[in-house]
């Protein structure tokens, strides 16, 4: 597979997940991903994505209870 913005090689490794989002900040450190060898852009797997998502939705819906309390 080739990277979409610079044509280099993907492969297999770890990369982290930042989102910034209704008033908290996220880091996910170690999520299996492809990494671009030559410009290190990223991209993850439909199951990781889903995974993610997944989190997100329950921290929004943790975060809106704290807000609603507040």
């Amino acid at each position: 597979m080739n990277c979409m913005y610079c044509s280099g090689n993907m492969e297999r490794g770890i990369a982290p997940f930042h989102t910034d989002r209704k008033g908290y900040h996220i880091t996910l450190d170690r999520i299996p991903a492809w990494v671009c060898a030559q410009c290190g852009e990223v991209y993850f797997d439909e199951p990781e994505v889903e995974a993610i998502q997944e989190v997100l939705c329950t921290l929004d819906q943790r975060t809106e209870k704290l807000v609603k309390s507040a």
